[in-house]
């Protein structure tokens, strides 16, 4: 059985769990990127603990964490109330298949709800078909007109 819980920052166990999984998240062929040094795990914990509108999820299964989100409330102009959205979600390899994605989304969701958000947002690689349909399956769509997504980086190192 999957419990989805909030991420408690003064639980050691919740703290490694969200850097683990974000790691590995960044280590998949979905994330593409460099794993976290210690220091910026511990740069990314302080900054999800402080951050006032961030939204981050676990999923235990039995004893394992086995998945995260990471979501922040926004303000949509367009709609005049809070938003929601989703940066990121993974559930561990040996994991996907069992529903915790969408118990994840599920909970996230329900946040959006309590807080009378206008909508909630994500963005998903055009070559994650499978992400895709669970978004689909629970109600997602494209934007109308579709959007690019579009980066700059600034030195910060």
């Amino acid at each position: 059985m999957t419990g989805i819980t909030v991420c408690d920052y003064s639980n050691p166990a919740h703290r490694q769990a969200l850097a683990a999984l974000i790691n590995e998240y960044i280590n998949d062929e979905m994330g593409g990127g460099n794993p976290l040094s210690q220091e910026e795990q511990q740069l990314l914990i302080e900054g999800l603990e402080s951050h006032p509108k961030s939204i981050v999820l676990l999923a235990r299964h039995a004893d394992i964490f086995a998945g995260l989100l990471t979501a922040f409330e926004n303000f949509s102009t367009f709609t005049a109330r809070p938003m929601i959205n989703v940066h990121d979600i993974i559930v561990s390899k040996e994991y996907r298949g069992r529903g915790i994605g969408r118990k994840l989304m599920n909970a996230i969701i329900s946040e959006a709800e309590k807080r009378k958000c206008s909508r909630v947002t994500l963005e998903v690689r055009k070559d994650n078909i499978k992400a895709q349909n669970l978004y689909q399956s629970l109600g997602f769509e494209e934007a109308e007109q579709g959007m690019f997504y579009w980066r700059k980086y600034l030195n910060y190192r």
